[in-house]
């Protein structure tokens, strides 16, 4: 009969279940037979007692176990990591000396069962699997150049701080006049260009204007109580927050309406080349609209960043013809007579009868659904992440933009963005939009040198900043910092796959692009940035220092 265990329970994995107790057996061979009501030991509980996978059992009691000298006992509590290994056991083993026997597998409440061997061998392979990687770039991953100019980055940046030795007390406390002659300069596009090295920076009225001219940009809607950039995962910021169209379909379809005529003015704005590019930030993701010239392009290109299965055959079902760029084409593929790239199993359907004349019936459904579901795997796997991203050009652009005016999924119907529409940034005026200025402040700290403290600078910029913004501060700063500083680069991350190289078709004259977008508002030298084939591919600017005019910059 079993020893009997105080709250043991077969149900839960105690000791007493993983380790069992036995009567003491006669250690001598020559005992005639096993005291009475003791099962004979299976082969398999032998080989583990020989790997050491199992503890000593106890001694039984004088009058209960019958004859034979009692063994010292193990201590039943000991680390059971502390066990021979079975590569350590000798090869004359006591599991050698009877051979196995084969036999029914034993049930779970014998009083000999074997211990589950499963655990140890767990344990082990957890502890010797390579760490699993994070979701992070690598190091080689992480690109550095040297160069007197930046990459295009067409990411937006939420913040920028920038050190340097020397202060920037005249980033602070702009006069009336010079805030004004910075606005006036940015909205009638005065192209300014300041001296390699400015001696007095806090005296540099010229510097001052151009600081605030560079802090401009144009928004819809605008809305003081609620920040409207970012707009993915702005929920918490928002919550709390007053909403009276929430509830009211009246002033939800007004708020629509303007929105849709600020929209198509943009866009006519980047048709006509006097708009360089615009964002269009919804709850759900992030469109890019350039201007035909930037980006190594010759049409007006868009970048959809990141997308769903859903949206991308709601714009398949609209006539939008695009591409996945970060996607790899495998398997067979055939382009239809719009250009567009089917998959296989589109394929298989549209050509079923040249491609599988003999599968019919249930046979060819059974191989259409493999492919499906191969397919919608693939497709779900992707959804919001960078590789999601879409691209289109040319008159698709243009039904992108009905797709988008029209659509019902574009606003929130529930939570703090509840009807609330998109927010349009853009770098120029246009219909509807309101003018607004980032937040720049300047702190001086001291920090700890070999011989003491020194003094540090530092000027920080938060808001939507665009890839135009971080040009001009850039330029500036080359001038008032005597080309040395350092900058740390937040982005909005959805963005960041903006900067991936798409495939141009063809070269184009630089001279002629930077003639045609003459009047789109920007800076000779940022347009002639923003004209480059973006090269930072899924990343972006994180980190960048200038030294004696020259950059060095990570990503």
């Amino acid at each position: 009969m079993a020893l009997s265990v105080p709250g043991y329970s077969p149900g839960f994995q105690k000791p007493p279940e993983v380790v069992r107790l036995r009567r003491k057996r006669a250690r001598s061979r020559g005992t005639a037979a096993s005291p009475p009501g003791e099962l004979p030991e299976p082969a398999a509980r032998r080989a583990a007692l020989a790997a050491g996978l199992l503890l000593r059992p106890f001694p039984a009691a004088g009058g209960r176990g019958g004859g034979g000298r009692a063994v010292a006992r193990r201590n039943p509590f000991a680390r059971l990591d502390n066990r021979p290994q079975v590569a350590a056991e000798p090869p004359d083993g006591p599991a050698r000396d009877q051979p196995e026997a084969p036999g029914r597998p034993l049930e779970s409440n014998q009083e000999n069962d074997v211990l589950r061997e499963e655990k140890v061998p767990e344990r082990t392979a957890v502890t010797e699997l390579p760490e699993t990687p994070q979701v992070s770039f690598s190091e080689s991953d992480i690109s550095s150049s040297k160069s007197t100019e930046l990459p295009v980055d067409w990411s937006i940046k939420t913040r920028l701080l920038f050190t340097s030795s020397e202060p920037f007390t005249w980033a602070d406390h702009l006069k009336a006049q010079e805030e004004a002659q910075g606005l006036v300069q940015h909205c009638r596009a005065i192209e300014v260009t300041l001296p390699k090295s400015i001696q007095d920076p806090k005296l540099s009225t010229e510097l001052r204007c151009t600081f605030q001219q560079s802090l401009v940009y144009w928004l819809h809607p605008a809305l003081s109580w609620l920040p409207l950039f970012p707009r993915i995962g702005a929920d918490r910021k928002m919550t709390g927050k007053t909403s009276p169209w929430s509830n009211d379909a009246t002033l939800q379809h007004v708020l629509m309406s303007d929105w849709s005529v600020s929209f198509t003015s943009l866009y006519n704005l980047l048709k006509t080349k006097l708009c360089p590019y615009f964002y269009v930030c919804t709850y759900q993701f992030t469109v890019l609209f350039r201007a035909a010239g930037l980006a190594g392009n010759d049409l007006i290109t868009a970048l959809v960043s990141p997308t769903t299965r859903g949206l991308r055959e709601a714009m398949r079902n609209e006539g939008i013809e695009f591409s996945l760029p970060l996607i790899k084409e495998s398997g067979h593929k055939k382009e239809t007579a719009s250009g567009t790239s089917l998959g296989y199993g589109e394929y298989v359907i549209q050509n079923r009868d040249n491609c599988f004349p003999q599968y019919v019936g249930f046979a060819f459904a059974i191989s259409l659904t493999v492919i499906f579901s191969r397919k919608e795997k693939h497709e779900v796997q992707m959804d919001h992440r960078p590789e999601s991203v879409v691209f289109m050009k040319g008159i698709n652009t243009f039904t992108l933009l009905n797709f988008l005016i029209n659509s019902k999924s574009l606003v929130a119907t529930s939570g703090p963005q509840a009807g609330l529409p998109p927010t349009l940034l853009s770098p120029v005026a246009f219909r509807g939009a309101t003018m607004q200025m980032l937040k720049a402040r300047s702190v001086n700290v001291k920090t700890q040198a070999l011989s003491g403290y020194r003094d540090q600078f530092s000027l920080e910029i938060t808001g939507p900043i665009m890839p135009h913004c971080l040009h001009s501060l850039t330029m500036l700063l080359k001038s008032s910092q005597s080309g040395s500083f350092s900058a740390l680069l937040y982005p909005h991350e959805p963005t960041a796959v903006f900067n991936i190289c798409l495939p141009v078709d063809k070269v184009l004259n630089t001279e002629v692009v930077h003639k045609e977008l003459t009047n789109c508002g920007l800076h000779p030298k940022t347009l002639e940035q923003l004209s480059e084939i973006p090269l930072l591919g899924k990343s972006s600017l994180r980190n960048v220092v200038m030294r004696d005019y020259i950059y060095n910059w990570r990503s």
